[in-house]
């Protein structure tokens, strides 16, 4: 079973795909750790994040394992790794880590912008996870706040809607809904809410699992 998880910054994705994957006991990656540790590969040697030829060659130097999380986490890592994510060549060496990851024994759960789309198109569900801009600014600002950071709700709110027309209009594997995804709209939901809405999403692909594996057969 691989569970693909979209949506963009801020929406919620992430904690549903930690919580869907501990449900199931199936392994997790947020794929947006890939593009932040490339970004902070180029900036530990001091390199120009839009330089594509060191950009790709970080990329491909990567493992899954191994990650510092607190390095790669703020709104300076996540406005970086938007600026690596839009370059084509990044994105298929990352792509191929992605791919490897959900060919685990017994599937995968992977949260992204482009996993139901590009990545894994034979998963089901894909849920595409999505929330009113102020309603993601403001959970990012207290996310930030609670880590003791300063959290201003205009900045983080500016960084959002930028990061959002970025991650649409790139040339390459844009933000968007897979046509067979189902939206799950967070706006209003708490987290224990939005889990239970996600779970019952994946237990109605149950059946449409079953008759794929059954044609296979």
């Amino acid at each position: 079973m691989i569970i693909a998880i979209d949506g963009p910054a801020a929406s919620g994705k992430g904690t549903l795909a930690r919580k869907l994957a501990r449900h199931f006991g199936l392994p997790h990656l947020d794929t947006g750790l890939l593009y932040r540790a490339t970004a902070r590969a180029l900036m530990s040697e001091g390199r120009d994040l839009s330089c594509k030829e060191a950009a790709i060659a970080a990329a491909w130097s990567l493992a899954l394992t191994g990650f510092d999380e607190n390095l790669l986490r703020g709104p300076e890592m996540a406005e970086a790794a938007s600026i690596v994510a839009a370059i084509p060549e990044v994105r298929a060496a990352l792509g191929e880590l992605q791919r490897g990851f959900a060919r685990s024994p017994g599937g995968a759960v992977l949260d992204g912008r482009d996993i139901g789309t590009v990545i894994c198109p034979e998963a089901c569900p894909k849920i595409f996870v999505t929330a009113s801009v102020e309603v993601r600014a403001t959970r990012r600002a207290l996310e930030l706040r609670s880590q003791g950071e300063k959290g201003d709700y205009a900045a983080v709110l500016a960084d959002i809607v930028r990061r959002d027309e970025r991650d649409k209009n790139r040339a390459t594997a844009p933000m968007m809904a897979a046509k067979d995804a189902i939206v799950l709209d967070t706006t209003t939901l708490d987290a224990e809410a939005a889990f239970q809405a996600a779970l019952a999403i994946v237990m109605g692909c149950a059946p449409r699992r079953a008759s794929a594996a059954g044609q296979q057969g």
